[in-house]
């Protein structure tokens, strides 16, 4: 295990979207023969395309597991890693695409190979990330390294719902059930969607693609396979998760990989953008750390430190020396032992069996044998059923060639589109297994009529998947909690939405009122014990996944009611009396006990600051309170504001007890926007609907509030706060005053007893005559003379003719004994209901 050494070989590395695939291709062009090995068949048949517009089809070859194009004298080869000649084929370029991958578990192996071991006469050039430079330069001597920038910039726009992403997106999910759900959703929300992953055949995969390209729709979902070189016109990448499963076990992508995805937003000059999705249903809410934001925006990723490695020319003796060396460990300090992947799994659990090791004794036998074991495990079922159908082949293929007619019998068995989505699921990936042993040269018989029968049924399974994936599931709920879950609900992977509907494994169990959990109606018996279940269990984190979003996104539907704080007509926090009134203490609702401190910390701050802002329209009430407070004011100012803001801003003037103020403390009370009126002492600017439906609403003021706060409103038994009663009327308080105002400069103006008084001004606020003169009286006026007019239809006309007595209302009134009523009839009756 020896490294080549080639002065020509460069390395070229660098982020998405700095156009080196592209120069790759243009580089083997410029050479009379050339190969390029690449991670997916997506992406071999992507480049294959471009090639033969380039060279034409007679020229360029692909080659990968499931699918072979080999025109006779082809010079250019497009192929996955593992389809790829290990020395290059002799070819003048070899390139390698994604060579970082040389770190991966299960296919790591196959990348350090062909770095060590495939090589071009002119010229080989290595592609990937700058995460594996170090290493590159460790095992390739000679190498020449050249960075490449990014073309464009990419930027962090955080969490957007499904509903709200911008045109031109791609969301990237990790299974294919979480794909269509993705593409179902987007059929609902903005009329479609295109979907691409390695289980489609290449026809549709590329039918999909169209379809976005042309702009019939303006999303695709996708599996993380477009982070390995699918070139689209995307604008913005959102994760539908974090997370996905490698192989051993579900984990957090590493920045890295997060990058190579991310990186598909933007082309050549126009930036990109990325972030995650939002409450949707199959998305994990998981978001990016600031760290990872950094990391992806800079390209700043800390390099490798090894590569797997494998022996790839093991000796084939015997079994047992084949292992061996497929066990054998690396001498080269920047080389780590692969994994053991499936295929060495495999060949060592079939080795046990004696009738099979009987039949592998022969050096080309145990080779025909390990090759048979290589057989990739499209269904992913592991290594024990993996091994069954090995073995089945196996027996199939140690005589000799597999027949024609039985190929054809296993591949027609396969080609129905009815069943259910597993089923279909099953029958995709067995044709890819046959396809795969179609491809073989020295396995079936009548190959190339084989492989073209197993690669059009292929397509027929994935064009009728896509159909029916993307039709919502019956009952996928109870199928989801029995099959996939079973008994153990601790296992559910329970989320929140933002529309507080509860799921486990992306399907509603029930619903968040407030913060207490509701279980859907529709479950019968068992599912709602599961569901309970999962709920009780998980509860604490829903509800901290709850007040983060109300903290992040929900503030704006609050309401202040009753003295209480509501959400969607649930109750979140209770206003109880502060310091003062302007200043209510705010309590979280009893059901956000159930929430850890740190989460109801944050939650209770939150809420806080956003009352504060609430609070806003209590400025001059709170003014008020301050100055209450201040020794500086004097006691008798003091106890008059206490009076004002217990009162919320208005009381009667004789109830004020002004003749213990000083009148020079009268200025002061002006500056803190205090009014003196002729019957009331009040605050204009609390007189406004705004302050006056916020008193309300915290519990300070429990009168009745006018939404509008006009100028004279109809009567009732209690005048709503910052209103007086005038006779059948109630009017403003401030309105009031301006009456009175106008009467007194009338009266000054004239200098006799009797003045004129104008009746427009009432008249323009719709109080009515009678109930004009009631409120006169009330502040000292006395109707003179009335000109002798018709009573109209709204009762006689005010006077024109008035006069003042002064009324002492500085001080409380003298508690008198009631009035006797006069008899009905009686001639005074009239005159005391005009006084009243």
């Amino acid at each position: 295990m020896s490294p080549a050494s080639d002065s020509r070989v460069r390395a070229v590395l660098g982020p998405t979207n700095t156009g080196k695939t592209h120069l790759a291709i243009e580089r083997m062009c410029a050479h009379s023969s050339g190969a390029i090995g690449f991670p997916l068949r997506l992406l071999a048949r992507e480049v294959y395309d471009k090639v033969c517009a380039i060279k034409g089809d007679k020229q360029v070859a692909l080659i990968t597991g499931e699918e072979r194009i080999e025109p006779p004298g082809a010079r250019y080869l497009l192929c996955t890693a593992e389809a790829m000649p290990r020395d290059g084929g002799g070819r003048a370029f070899v390139a390698i695409d994604e060579v970082q991958l040389a770190a991966d578990r299960e296919r790591g192996h196959i990348f350090t190979d062909r770095l060590l071991n495939a090589r071009g006469r002119d010229e080989t050039m290595f592609l990937g990330s700058a995460t594996v430079e170090p290493l590159v330069r460790a095992l390739v001597p000679g190498v020449e390294v050249s960075d490449r920038p990014r073309f464009s910039t990419l930027t962090h726009l955080g969490s957007r719902k499904l509903s709200r992403l911008p045109p031109r997106s791609a969301i990237v999910a990790f299974s294919v059930e979480q794909v269509y759900v993705m593409a179902e959703m987007l059929r609902r929300f903005r009329g479609g969607a295109a979907v691409v992953m390695g289980a489609l055949s290449p026809e549709t995969r590329n039918r999909q693609v169209e379809m976005f390209q042309s702009g019939e729709v303006d999303y695709i979902v996708a599996t993380d396979a477009i982070g390995m070189g699918l070139n689209l016109d995307v604008n913005h990448v959102a994760f539908a998760s974090l997370s996905k499963f490698d192989g051993v076990r579900l984990r957090r992508l590493h920045p890295a990989e997060m990058a190579q995805i991310a990186g598909r937003a933007g082309r050549h000059q126009r930036d990109g953008t990325f972030g995650t999705l939002a409450g949707a249903k199959g998305s994990d809410g998981a978001e990016f750390t600031e760290d990872e934001v950094y990391a992806i925006e800079e390209h700043r990723f800390a390099p490798l430190t090894r590569l797997f490695w494998r022996e790839a020319e093991p000796r084939f003796h015997s079994l047992a020396t084949l292992i061996a060396d497929l066990e054998e460990k690396p001498d080269h300090p920047q080389l780590a032992p692969a994994p053991q992947a499936i295929d060495l799994a495999v060949l060592k659990q079939l080795a046990e069996f004696p009738e099979i090791a009987a039949s592998v004794r022969k050096p080309g036998m145990v080779r025909r044998f390990w090759e048979v074991c290589q057989l990739p495990d499209f269904r992913q079922q592991g290594a024990e059923t993996h091994s069954r159908f090995v073995t089945r082949l196996w027996q199939d293929l140690r005589g000799g060639y597999l027949g024609a007619d039985f190929v054809a019998a296993r591949i027609a068995e396969l080609d129905r589109v009815q069943g259910d989505i597993h089923t279909l699921q099953g029958r995709i990936a067995a044709i890819r297994s046959w396809a795969y042993i179609c491809q073989r040269p020295d396995w079936v018989l009548a190959r190339d009529e084989m492989a073209a029968r197993a690669r059009a049924v292929e397509a027929r399974l994935s064009d009728t998947l896509h159909g029916r994936l993307k039709e919502r599931f019956v009952n996928r709920r109870t199928a989801i909690l029995m099959k996939t879950m079973g008994k153990d609900s601790g296992l559910m992977r329970v989320a929140l939405t933002d529309e507080n509907i509860v799921t486990v494994e992306d399907e509603p169990i029930g619903h968040l009122e407030g913060f207490r959990f509701v279980v859907d109606a529709s479950a019968n018996h068992e599912d709602r014990r599961l569901m309970l279940a999962a709920a009780e269990k998980h509860l604490p984190q829903l509800l901290a996944d709850k007040a983060t979003m109300l903290i992040h996104k929900d503030l704006g539907s609050l309401t202040i009611e009753k003295g209480k704080i509501w959400r969607d007509g649930q109750v979140v926090a209770v206003l109880e009396p502060g310091k003062t009134a302007s200043r209510p203490r705010l309590v979280l609702a009893n059901e956000l006990n159930a929430l850890d401190m740190a989460h109801k910390a944050r939650l209770q701050e939150a809420l806080e600051v956003w009352l504060e802002g609430q609070l806003a329209p209590l400025a001059p009430l709170r003014k008020i309170e301050e100055a209450a407070a201040d020794p500086n004011a004097g006691s008798e100012v003091r106890a008059l504001l206490l009076i004002l803001a217990d009162k919320a801003g208005t009381i009667h003037r004789e109830a004020a007890g002004l003749a213990q103020i000083p009148k020079e403390k009268r200025p002061f009370m002006r500056k803190l926007g205090v009014n003196i009126g002729s019957l009331d002492v009040y605050v204009p600017l609390l007189l406004k609907p705004a302050p006056r439906r916020l008193l309300r609403a915290i519990g300070v003021d429990r009168r009745p509030v006018r939404e509008a706060m006009e100028a004279v409103i109809p009567g009732g038994k209690q005048a709503p706060a910052g209103y007086r009663r005038a006779g059948a009327q109630a009017i403003r308080v401030d309105m009031a005053e301006k009456l009175f105002r106008a009467a007194h400069e009338s009266r000054a103006k004239s200098g006799a007893k009797y003045f004129r008084v104008d009746v427009a001004l009432p008249t323009s606020m719709g109080l009515l005559p009678e109930n004009f003169i009631g409120l006169m009286r009330d502040a000292g006026f006395r109707p003179g003379k009335t000109p002798e007019l018709a009573e109209g239809a709204f009762g006689p006309p005010a006077p024109t003719l008035w006069s003042w007595r002064p009324v002492r209302k500085d001080k409380a009134p003298v508690r008198k004994s009631a009035p006797v009523k006069p008899r009905e009839g009686n001639a005074f009756a009239a005159l005391a209901d005009l006084v009243r």
